[in-house]
Formats: C-alpha cells, sequence, structure tokens
C-alpha cells in the first residue's frame, strides 16, 4: 500500500514526560568531527557470539533520548542492560543528562540543531564506558511501521524513506527516531541499525478492530488502528507466562500506563485489540479518546488554529489540563484535600484519569467475553498504588479484589486469595526486546 502522503499534522509534536563526572561536557553542537573515539572506532568486542558488538538501544521521543547498552555475549540475552541513561529537555532551557551510577547534571546543547547534538553526548558518553569492546548494532524504538512493516528490519536509505511516508500516522514521535536513525546512516554508515515497530505487535488485530468509522476510503489511505506500545506488549507476552503459567494465555488485559498509556486485550498471548489508534486513554498532557465535535468547536467556533489545536490537545490537556497542577498522579494525589478549586480539580483529573481506564477495560472485558487477568505496567502502573487500588474498587462487579498490602509493596501478584481475576503488576522492558531484534537480525545475516 502506498504510504500517505505528508499532512499539516506532522508539525504538530509532543513533549514527553516521560554517570561518570561531567567530563568537561560544557556544551555539544552537532559537528561531525568531535574529540574521542566513534562508537565503531573501540576495539574487537568481548562476545561470546564471534562479530557481535553490544547493543545501543535508542528509544527517542520529542524531547528526550533515552538510552540502554546491552551485552550479547551471554546466552539468552541478559534482560539486564549493562548501562542506561537518557538526556532530557532537549529543545528546552534546561536540559539535562544522567546514566547508570552518575546523578543528573545539566548540560547546554547547540541551539540551531539540539537533537543532533543530544545524540552526539549519548555517542560520547557511551564510547567512554565501552573498555575495549565496540557498539555491533543501534536498535531503534520506532513508533510506526504502517502497513508495510511489522518485523524488525535494518535499515538503509529506502527503509528510512518508507518510514518518513508514516510521520503523518504519529507526528508526535516518528521524525525524532528518523532522525536519528539519518545521522548515524551518514556519519557511521558501516553500523548496522535496526527498527524495532511498536506497531508490529498489534498486526493480530482483526481487521473489525483496526477500522475506523470513516468512509472506506480512509482504509484504503491508510487511517486506522494500528495500536502502539507494542514492544511493551511484546514484553509481557515474554514474561507473563514465565510468572504465571498458562494463566497468562488466556483473557488478560495488559494496562500500559506512562506519560503515554493504553490497554492490549490479549488472548494467547497476542494482542485481538487496543486502545489506542490516533489516541486512547486520556494521559499526562494529551486528551486520548475525544468527540470530534469538540475539535471542531475549538476551530470552528474559538478560531484556533491547527498548531493551536494541536498543542491543546497534545501538551495541555489530560490530567495536567484539567487538574491545572501537573501531568503526573502522584504529584496531584497531594493536593486531593486543598481547599477550594485547587482540591475540587485535583479530585476531577484523577477521578476522569481512573473512570477512562475503568470504561475502556469494561469494553475490552466485552471484546474478550470476559477477563482472566489484568497486568499494570509502565511508570504508573509499575509504581501508583493508588491508581492501581482505585481502578480494582471501580472493577468490583468482575469480582476483582485487591490485597491491601500486596498492592502497598507492588508485589508481583496484588489480587487477594478471593478475587476471581488474576491482578498483576509486572515491569516492562521494551529496551531489551529491541535489543533482542537487532541480535536476531545479526545473527540471520551471518547465516547468508
Amino acid at each position: 500500500m502506498r504510504a500517505p502522503s505528508s499532512s499539516p499534522t506532522a508539525a504538530i509534536r509532543h513533549a514527553e514526560s516521560d554517570d561518570d563526572e561531567r567530563a568537561g561536557i560544557s556544551e555539544h553542537r552537532g559537528d561531525v568531527t568531535v574529540a574521542g573515539d566513534d562508537m565503531m572506532d573501540a576495539t574487537t568486542a568481548r562476545s561470546g557470539r564471534p562479530g557481535h558488538g553490544l547493543i545501543l538501544v535508542l528509544n527517542c521521543g520529542s524531547s528526550s533520548i533515552k538510552f540502554a547498552v546491552f551485552d550479547p555475549s551471554a546466552t539468552p540475552l541478559p534482560r539486564q542492560a549493562l548501562w542506561n541513561g537518557k538526556v532530557l529537555g532537549i529543545g528546552g532551557a534546561d536540559p539535562d543528562f544522567e546514566e547508570t551510577g552518575v546523578a543528573p547534571f545539566p548540560i547546554k546543547l547547540d541551539t540551531a540543531h539540539p537533537y543532533r547534538a543530544a545524540l552526539r553526548i549519548i555517542r560520547d558518553r557511551v564510547s567512554q564506558r565501552l573498555d575495549g569492546r565496540r557498539i555491533g548494532a543501534v536498535a531503534h524504538r520506532i513508533v510506526h511501521g504502517g502497513s508495510r512493516y511489522f518485523e524488525p528490519v535494518r535499515v538503509d536509505a529506502q527503509v528510512l524513506t518508507d518510514l518518513q511516508g508514516y510521520i503523518p500516522l504519529a507526528p508526535l514521535h516518528q521524525p525524532f527516531a528518523l532522525e536519528a536513525i539519518d545521522i548515524l546512516l551518514r556519519e557511521q554508515p558501516e553500523l548496522p541499525q535496526v527498527a524495532c515497530f511498536d506497531t508490529g505487535f498489534h498486526h493480530t488485530i482483526p481487521k473489525l478492530e483496526q477500522l475506523l468509522p470513516l468512509p472506506y476510503a480512509a482504509w484504503e489511505r491508510g487511517l486506522r488502528r494500528y495500536g502502539f506500545h507494542g514492544l511493551s506488549y511484546e514484553y509481557m507476552a515474554e514474561a507473563l507466562p514465565e510468572r504465571h503459567g498458562d494463566a497468562a494465555r488466556r483473557r488478560t488485559i495488559v494496562a500500559h500506563l506512562g506519560s503515554g498509556a493504553s490497554l492490549c486485550a490479549m488472548q494467547g498471548l497476542k494482542s485481538v485489540a487496543t486502545t489506542m489508534g490516533f489516541s486512547g486513554l486520556m494521559m499526562g498532557t494529551r486528551t486520548g479518546a475525544l468527540d470530534p465535535g469538540a475539535v471542531l468547536y475549538l476551530m470552528e467556533i474559538e478560531k484556533l488554529s491547527l498548531e493551536q489545536v494541536g498543542r491543546v490537545l497534545y501538551h495541555e490537556s489530560g490530567l495536567l489540563g484539567v487538574s491545572g497542577i501537573s501531568a503526573e498522579p502522584r504529584v496531584i494525589v497531594r493536593h486531593e484535600n486543598d481547599e477550594g478549586e485547587t482540591g475540587e480539580r485535583a479530585r476531577l483529573a484523577l477521578d476522569l484519569y481512573v473512570r477512562r481506564i475503568v470504561r475502556e477495560i469494561g469494553a475490552l472485558v466485552a471484546v474478550l467475553g470476559g477477563l482472566d487477568m489484568l497486568v499494570f505496567t509502565a511508570g504508573v502502573g509499575e509504581h501508583n498504588a493508588f491508581i492501581r487500588e482505585r481502578i480494582g474498587a471501580a472493577l468490583g462487579f468482575l469480582n476483582i479484589a485487591l490485597d491491601t498490602d500486596a498492592n502497598a509493596s507492588h508485589a508481583a501478584t496484588i489480587s487477594s486469595d478471593h478475587s476471581q481475576v488474576i491482578v498483576a503488576i509486572e515491569p516492562t522492558n521494551e529496551e531489551w526486546i529491541a535489543a533482542s531484534h537487532a541480535l536476531s537480525c545479526l545473527d540471520r545475516e551471518k547465516v547468508r
């Protein structure tokens, strides 16, 4: 299918919310020539797989780049990264850098090319810690593979061009990962790069769940519910049966609740439905699913431009917009008992956030025909006991009951003995999934 053409929505961007000594890093520009060895210039890898070096995983957002480094010398690939880190605040006034073993510290980025400069910092810092090893491949989390790319793929110029055609379908995330790929293709063309797609896990969703109630020509142009957070759900499909056995293969809903959020209904460890197309659940700064009439009202009556509407929907809404306090539930909850409007809005924001999750869980239960397991993952899902407690209480009609102590301690299983649904917490590991895919691609190439 032909990739969708360019769209004005591609201009919309989303600010995501979500260590050695400073080593003299005061300012990084996007220059190609820098002091120090590059990632491919270190000596031969100490790896149990001949020819394989370390795997660098990049997760690029509009205002951040997160990274992790994995050592494939052991089989199977260890799930714990050697080290990881991130650059936050790209494009803002106060960016900073942090990595394993080092406290966050401020950095300066070239204002003309902040993203290139941030990637340069990561490449420099990774090189400093290689200790005689080399980077054998880079794995990228790519949000959108469209209707063509489901499996991880080695990226070349043609693949990059194809993926750029999907920017209108994921304007908040796609451009930044592709910028990193483009930089590395030009500056280190010999370095293998593997694209791992968030949409890939959901290719098993039936057409009925993908189809949007628009004119059918929209489907033919590629406008459909693709599903996201696929690397996270793919990890759940690996980890849940290891911990819970065959129960995980039954009717399971996974709640990926972070700065971005979605639900995935799984049966037989495969995706059968999801809440996220272009949007879905209420999130930190995003509305989630919204009556399209509200968007038309903002444009026709309040005369907001497309750019202004994009900012409202993606940057000024959700938990932040309703509460007026924060995009973080753990911050908002501290204000629930405040007097006046502050307390009222804090309560409303959290109540609406939980209500939208509960409503969508109910819808997916209907699709599955029942529920055997409910799993929480990602930042909010893994670490906010009060959110899980409120969701569980609202789902009591499904005979869900939580163990208060287990929930408070973030135990692996938080349902009580008399709950008819297993309720679990499973930390996600998208980086390990991406690294595993990169390693598999390298292994396949060696066989050829």
